[in-house]
């Protein structure tokens, strides 16, 4: 049989508030996070991503009790993201009912992370995050890391494949360049990342429409595609994208 993809529903949370903006800045106040999750949940949804936006910038991730919360009423994987820069840091969103760890910045100032998280917790929980643009001084990705804000300087494909043999279980892997556009995933990104890691890939940046999912699945090898927009402004359900990925003979799970 083949294996079943994964739809996922971003939540980027700012203190309280379920917020959207566009490459990353430009945010929209939406509503309680808590409520759109439910909500995603009784579509079908697969999993869920909560990512803290402001953490890496005060140090500090404030989601534990917006995801306690959650846990109350949603019983799906939960990936938490944001601030989280030590095995306690994980720990503490663990013990709050997340299921797995997103790590982007803390990985890029201290490679170590990947290794502490995955020997601790397993591999499937740790997740390494991935913010990438495209060079302007010449071809292939550049990583990116407090919320696109700063460079990293490492290539995406590399950085990538360096994370698999630190033991990271899965790749959240974001284009910068598409995020909010709802212009298409990257699909060169994606695949060049797919062929290298031998792990899940994230697709996540610009879903627009039903053929953008169906799309990423058929041409990147992804196990899983991210969307926010779309769900949170009601521009597509999950069952209507599921649908569509049936119609395409992509397997969903019910």
């Amino acid at each position: 049989m083949a294996k079943k993809i994964r739809l996922i529903a971003r939540l980027d949370v700012k203190n309280d508030h379920l917020v959207k903006g566009i490459q990353l800045e430009g945010l929209r106040k939406l509503g309680d996070p808590h409520d759109f999750a439910a909500d995603y949940y009784r579509q079908g949804v697969d999993e869920l991503l909560y990512m803290d936006i402001v953490a890496s910038l005060y140090n500090r991730n404030n989601l534990s009790a917006i995801v306690r919360r959650t846990t109350d009423d949603v019983f799906i994987p939960i990936t938490v993201g944001g601030g989280l820069r030590s095995v306690d840091d994980v720990r503490s969103i663990l013990q709050m009912g997340a299921d797995k760890a997103a790590i982007n910045t803390a990985a890029i100032k201290d490679e170590s992370i990947i290794t502490q998280v995955a020997e601790a917790f397993g591999s499937q929980c740790m997740v390494l995050g991935i913010e990438a643009k495209k060079r302007r001084d010449g071809p292939g990705y550049e990583a990116y890391y407090d919320n696109g804000r700063e460079h990293s300087g490492k290539d995406v494909i590399e950085w990538a494949r360096r994370g698999v043999a630190l033991g990271a279980g899965e790749i959240l892997l974001t284009s910068m360049d598409k995020d909010g556009t709802k212009s298409g995933f990257d699909l060169k990104l994606t695949k060049a990342v797919v062929e290298v890691v031998g792990i899940p890939v994230i697709a996540s940046g610009g879903c627009g429409s039903l053929e953008h999912f169906s799309e990423v699945f058929e041409k990147t090898g992804c196990d899983a595609a991210l969307a926010a927009s779309l769900f949170h402004y009601r521009e597509l359900t999950v069952g209507e994208v599921k649908e569509h990925l049936q119609e395409h003979n992509i397997p969903v799970r019910r």
